[in-house]
């Protein structure tokens, strides 16, 4: 059997949507020329971006005053086996997993009772495909509880890679190493059988 690596990191370029609602942005993303090979013997670019830009991990600082900010979060917790929930067939089968994968086609709502006992599971790390609302709840809802609990969030993975997810592989989210943040860019793979 072949093992199979999947990339779910979204590429950050000019096609990247950036976060935004009525009276508020994420800052752009914006990589420029700083020198070039002909003015200095090197080429170098300037990166400007938000810490929640593209494929990204929140820490519960994110959605929480006083929460745990990104250096809080061992890296060991990113590296490991992860437990997959598709959330439209409901079918979990959690064998002490590390991580947490709910997969899904399309942005979800599930109830209060299914959240409850997934945020139970001792899964520090969640990667979600799609957003995920609680029914009858506001529409941060889940990412507070998720902060409340003391969990981080792998979110805005590339959709059709995620696809490709099947269970009993092993997941590495590598965010950039910042200093005292609220999250960071991260780079996300998959390593299954194929």
């Amino acid at each position: 059997m072949s093992i199979e690596i999947l990339d779910l990191t979204k590429p950050l370029d000019e096609t990247l949507p950036i976060y935004a609602e009525e009276n508020y942005s994420d800052p752009p993303l914006l990589v420029e020329d700083w020198c070039s090979v002909q003015s200095q013997g090197y080429k170098v670019s300037r990166v400007s971006l938000g810490t929640q830009c593209g494929t990204h991990i929140d820490a519960p600082s994110h959605f929480m005053e006083g929460g745990a900010d990104l250096g809080a979060l061992p890296v060991d917790f990113l590296l490991g086996k992860y437990c997959l929930f598709d959330l439209e067939t409901g079918e979990l089968d959690y064998r002490g997993e590390p991580i947490l994968f709910l997969k899904s086609k399309t942005g979800v709502e599930i109830s209060e009772e299914v959240f409850n006992s997934l945020l139970a599971l001792p899964c520090r790390v969640w990667v979600i495909v799609f957003d995920i609302s609680v029914k009858g709840r506001d529409v941060f809802h889940f990412n507070r509880a998720l902060a409340q609990a003391d969990k981080y969030l792998v979110e805005n993975v590339d959709e059709d890679a995620a696809q490709l997810v099947k269970p009993g592989g092993k997941l590495f989210a590598l965010p950039l190493k910042l200093v005292a943040t609220s999250g960071a860019p991260c780079r996300v793979i998959v390593r299954q059988q194929n």
